[in-house]
């Protein structure tokens, strides 16, 4: 099991019916297979998210958040790690809307 615990992780790049800012960062934090983060910037003014992590480092994630409109938005989010060369890791996320349109889309983080 990945060990995301205090894993500092920035988008590199987001949906487009997504929220998260490409300059905003997520600080992970790990307990046994639970992984949770606080997180504000753009378009999100706060927002929590709350993870189970398996054997392989996937993260299978719940998340909500209030954006600049004042409106709470929740969703789901599948994410799976990429070891790379230099040892850090890279996360492909699949999410969905459970507020709103229940759009879907695809996110990539990097671990700082």
């Amino acid at each position: 099991m990945i060990n995301y615990n205090n894993k500092v992780f920035v988008p590199l790049s987001n949906s487009e019916n997504g929220e998260v800012d490409l300059g905003m960062q997520f600080v992970y934090q790990q307990t046994g297979n639970i992984v949770t983060s606080t997180y504000t910037g753009g378009r999100i003014r706060s927002g929590h998210l709350i993870a189970l992590v398996d054997e392989e480092g996937n993260l299978d994630m719940r998340y909500h958040q209030v954006n600049d409109q004042g409106e709470i938005t929740t969703g789901i989010c599948k994410s799976t790690p990429e070891q790379l060369p230099n040892g850090k890791i890279r996360m492909h996320e699949k999410w969905q809307w459970t507020s709103g349109d229940r759009s879907e889309g695809e996110s990539l983080l990097e671990e700082l």
